[in-house]
């Protein structure tokens, strides 16, 4: 089991205009049955980890709750949760709400989706274990950042996918 934060990130370094917007991402090619693409991580996730914002922002795009696996949300405000799906609201200490994501996704790994002060969080506390990245062929000039802390990291696999460039780190502790 490992801990990591899977992005998409403009060449730049957001993840999000200042709007919260993704049209950007949208707009270029991936081969989802290609390398590091999203259906083949999330297939390997058991739990979800994430932040309020990246949460109303699914809630808000999404017909439906596209998860099976058990998801916390880091907020200190009362939200909704989708009837049947298995969304926790935590507010406290990210080691704790690790340690719960952590047993449930048993074997498989823990996937801190969005957010990159969210993934910050985990880094601090020294439980972020890899960043992967697909690099988009645009610039945004500001907004979300991908992830605002200084880290040295260990580039592990390069591929292309189509129009993204995907890049996977170790997070050295």
């Amino acid at each position: 089991m490992a801990t990591h934060y899977y992005t998409a990130s403009s060449l730049d370094g957001f993840i999000a205009t200042s709007e919260h917007s993704l049209d950007w991402l949208f707009a270029h090619d991936i081969d989802l049955d290609g390398p590091m693409a999203y259906p083949g991580f999330v297939s390997r996730v058991g739990a979800l980890l994430m932040g309020a914002s990246t949460y109303e922002w699914l809630r808000r795009h999404e017909e439906h709750w596209g998860y099976q696996q058990p998801t916390w949300v880091l907020t200190h405000r009362d939200l909704d949760t989708p009837m049947g799906a298995e969304v926790r609201l935590a507010s406290g200490e990210v080691r704790e709400v690790h340690a719960l994501a952590a047993a449930a996704a048993g074997d498989k790994h823990v996937w801190i989706v969005g957010g990159g002060e969210v993934a910050g969080q985990f880094a601090d506390a020294g439980l972020l274990d890899e960043v992967w990245v697909q690099y988009a062929p645009v610039t945004l000039g500001s907004g979300q950042p991908l992830l605002p802390r200084t880290l040295d990291l260990e580039l592990l696999e390069v591929e292309r996918n189509r129009d993204f460039v995907c890049a996977r780190y170790r997070v050295p502790n």
